[in-house]
C-alpha cells in the first residue's frame, strides 16, 4: 500500500493522542512499580504516591529562555549535606 499526503496526514494527527496514552500507561506503571512519582506542578516539586496523598518536595526555578543558537556555560550547584 502506498502512503498518499492525505492519508500521512491522518496518521500525523494521531500522534499527539498516541504520547498521552503512552504518558499516562508509564506514569500509572510508574506508581504501580514504585509507588510514587515525582512531577512539576505550578513551579513545585512534588512527589504523588499510589494513594493519591502529595507531598510538595521544594520550589523548582522558571524555565529560561535560550535564544537559538546561543551558547552557556552552566554554573556547577552547590550541594549542602
Amino acid at each position: 500500500m502506498k502512503l498518499t499526503e492525505e492519508s500521512m496526514n491522518v496518521l500525523e494527527a494521531g500522534i499527539p493522542k498516541l504520547a498521552q496514552g503512552a504518558f499516562q500507561r508509564a506514569h500509572y506503571q510508574a506508581l504501580t512499580t514504585s509507588g510514587m512519582v515525582m512531577r512539576a506542578v505550578n513551579g513545585t516539586l512534588v512527589e504523588t504516591y499510589a494513594d493519591g496523598s502529595e507531598t510538595v518536595v521544594r520550589a523548582i526555578h522558571s524555565p529560561v529562555k535560550v535564544a537559538m543558537g546561543a551558547r552557556y556555560k552552566l554554573k556547577a550547584r552547590t550541594t549542602s549535606a
